[in-house]
């Protein structure tokens, strides 16, 4: 009997995935669970990363696409894509925190690379991090993307995006040519 695990499986997302696209990205970066990964923001973000009116918004949005990623039947990951012009947006990046550390993230950032350049022609994928995240950003670098300097205010106030434990944070532009 052959017990290999296949290899991931990309697909865009539908409206019947919300939930466990939703369930997969607050358990990659919130509370206790998230700390069997590598991603986690428990120590900088409480609440929530993520809502199922967000994740539905990028489904059904005619400029995006919810990359999932399944393996042996289950979904193990995500990431969004949005067309913004010559550039794509990569984000809501979500890989399950059993699996992370062994190289899937990095499959996972080529395909939408991949796609992005594709489907939309995009000449740059752009991203933001918590410009904290410095372990998360320097593995962002050994993909090729490159620290703009370019900060943009965090949503204090709005729970949408979490409930900061620090006065400090801020989202950077990282910045990578699709050639």
């Amino acid at each position: 009997m052959d017990t290999a695990a296949t290899g991931p499986t990309f697909r865009d997302a539908t409206e019947a995935d919300v939930d466990t696209l939703v369930a997969l990205i607050e358990s990659a970066y919130r509370g206790d669970s998230s700390r069997a990964g590598w991603t986690t923001e428990a120590d900088i973000l409480e609440g929530q990363r993520s809502d199922a009116q967000g994740v539905l918004d990028v489904v059904k949005s005619a400029d995006s696409r919810m990359l999932t990623v399944e393996q042996d039947g289950r979904v193990v990951a995500c990431c969004q894509l949005e067309h913004r012009g010559d550039h794509a947006y990569f984000g809501m990046f979500a890989v399950s925190p059993a699996l992370q550390g062994a190289g899937l993230g990095k499959v996972i950032i080529a395909e939408a690379e991949r796609a992005a350049r594709e489907t939309w022609g995009a000449r740059e994928m752009h991203m933001t991090v918590i410009s904290v995240r410095n372990d998360l950003i320097a593995w962002y670098e050994r993909r090729g993307y490159r620290r703009t300097g370019e900060m943009s205010p965090f949503p204090y106030g709005d729970e949408r995006f979490g409930v900061p434990q620090r006065d400090d944070l801020q989202f950077e532009l990282l910045v990578k040519e699709l050639v």
